[in-house]
């Protein structure tokens, strides 16, 4: 942390801001994890307005250094006394988004450390790059039965080899049944074919 020669002003106005700041209200929603949070306005709406009053005005500034991603936030006073301090880590996605969010995640946690605002997470989880997968979608009973009908016209080997490869049909994910009804029904042609073949020998 760095500061100015003297911070005796600052911080006579800091202690009186910080007893009127209140909380920042979770009113956003994490879209993966579910949890309620405060962001960033959240924070700046709830903060800036009583330092202010006290005299106090908050500058903060994105920085990058040797592939990672900071912010400085230097606290100000009327008095030209001032406090500031970097805070810098990884940027997981090394494109505009990813950027994006390291930066807010960095400016939010800095000015609720500065003005003593408890909050919880919103950006770290994606700054982090960590994220829920969805959930899969199973294919239907129509489906399934339409996977039976086929199988009863493949050759037994087809068969056995399908049941070690889908054991629970039901399992099935709806992103590859349109590929293994494909399979299935070009099996189940060709031992048509042979079996027509060997009839008509």
């Amino acid at each position: 942390m760095k500061m100015s020669e003297t911070i005796a002003e600052l911080a006579k106005a800091l202690a009186a801001a910080q007893a009127e700041i209140e909380n920042a209200s979770k009113a956003s929603v994490n879209p993966h994890f579910k949890n309620r949070y405060a962001d960033l306005a959240e924070i700046l709406n709830t903060s800036r307005p009583v330092l202010s009053k006290h005299g106090l005005s908050i500058v903060q500034m994105p920085f990058f250094s040797e592939g990672k991603v900071g912010v400085e936030t230097v606290l100000m006073h009327e008095s030209g006394q001032w406090i500031a301090n970097e805070l810098l880590g990884p940027c997981v996605k090394q494109d505009p988004q990813g950027v994006g969010s390291a930066i807010t995640y960095y400016r939010r946690y800095s000015l609720a450390a500065f003005a003593g605002i408890a909050q919880e997470d919103d950006d770290a989880n994606t700054a982090s790059g960590k994220s829920q997968p969805p959930a899969p979608q199973y294919i239907s009973k129509a489906q399934v039965e339409r996977l039976d009908e086929i199988l009863l016209g493949c050759h037994m080997n087809t068969v056995k080899r399908f049941e070690q490869d889908y054991p629970d049909m039901t399992k099935i994910t709806a992103d590859v049944y349109g590929s293994i009804v494909s399979s299935l029904e070009s099996a189940a042609r060709k031992y048509q074919e042979r079996k027509n073949q060997e009839d008509a020998a």
